[in-house]
């Protein structure tokens, strides 16, 4: 049988494409953005809400779906029935991040009419990638390319955070997700933090993104401030930052004082939990650590604000 997959998030178009199967992917998501070469197939899903609004016009929108038991996302029957998929790669997650098993287990069996093997990711956490990377290669029946990718993504982190364990400092860290209202950086945001040589404020390892107060954020008064935003770009977060750099008491806080407030393109890096994890870890090691790490990703993936 000929394979014919459709990722249906970016973190699993991103691992079909590390174990070298890019070549098998017949369609994408909105969000599936990375390698470049994916932006030719088709597209299968889009947004149920405008995405152009802000922080707070967003939020809003989401939890408003949410609350209605309604999906922010809607999948195009028609065109994967037309693609013919053998795999579709979805998550259970996060019912806001991506296209969720739901979405697509209700289209499969209302509209599209075919017999796709569905593999659904579900990362919470640093050691889930690993698990989902493997899944992905089980499913395709080439579970030791799965367990080459793994090893050599494990050996790249090891060697960032031996790195970084070799400093003598340890700033405390406030990773920011959302902008308005504030959520700090969950799941595992928090265990880059760790491995890279910080002490993480907010947020606990293989748990959700936390609803944080600005009240907290003053409380803290981190050394280090980072805004990943989720689906937010570097220019879009620099846009965004408004609803931190307005507030009168924004100027007191530590990390402000010592310009030490940092943007990263949380939407590339941080919040999708594929291969480029590996490049998440690079960045903060840059950011908190800037003797030790040369700027290689600096202005694509993170930017002093």
């Amino acid at each position: 049988m000929e394979l014919r997959l459709l990722p249906l998030i970016a973190s699993a178009t991103e691992i079909v494409h590390a174990l070298d199967l890019g070549a098998f992917q017949v369609g994408r998501s909105h969000e599936c953005d990375y390698p470049p070469a994916v932006l030719s197939l088709p597209v299968c899903t889009r947004p149920a809400i405008p995405v152009s609004g802000s922080s707070a016009e967003i939020d809003r929108l989401v939890k408003q779906r949410v609350a209605s038991a309604v999906s922010v996302y809607e999948v195009d029957a028609a065109l994967i029935r037309q693609l013919r998929p053998t795999h579709i790669l979805t998550q259970t997650q996060c019912e806001v991040c991506a296209v969720s098993l739901d979405d697509v287990e209700r289209a499969l069996q209302t509209e599209i009419g075919i017999g796709a093997r569905i593999v659904s990711l579900e990362p919470y956490a640093l050691e889930d990638l690993w698990r989902d990377i493997r899944r992905v290669a089980a499913a395709l029946e080439d579970a030791r390319r799965g367990e080459t990718l793994v090893a050599t993504l494990q050996d790249r982190m090891r060697g960032i955070r031996e790195r970084a364990a070799s400093s003598s400092q340890r700033p405390r860290v406030a990773a920011i997700e959302w902008l308005e209202p504030l959520m700090a950086g969950g799941n595992w945001v928090p265990e880059l933090i760790e491995m890279a040589g910080a002490v993480n404020l907010f947020g606990s390892p293989g748990r959700h993104s936390p609803w944080m107060s600005w009240e907290d954020l003053l409380a803290a008064d981190p050394d280090v401030i980072v805004a990943l935003p989720c689906g937010f770009d570097l220019a879009r977060t620099r846009a965004e930052m408004h609803w931190l750099t307005d507030r009168p008491a924004w100027p007191q806080l530590a990390a402000v004082r010592t310009d030490n407030v940092f943007l990263c393109d949380g939407n590339a890096f941080m919040n999708r939990p594929g291969p480029r994890l590996v490049e998440s870890l690079q960045i903060f090691g840059e950011i908190f650590h800037p003797t030790l790490f040369e700027p290689r990703l600096e202005h694509s993936g993170w930017e002093r604000l």
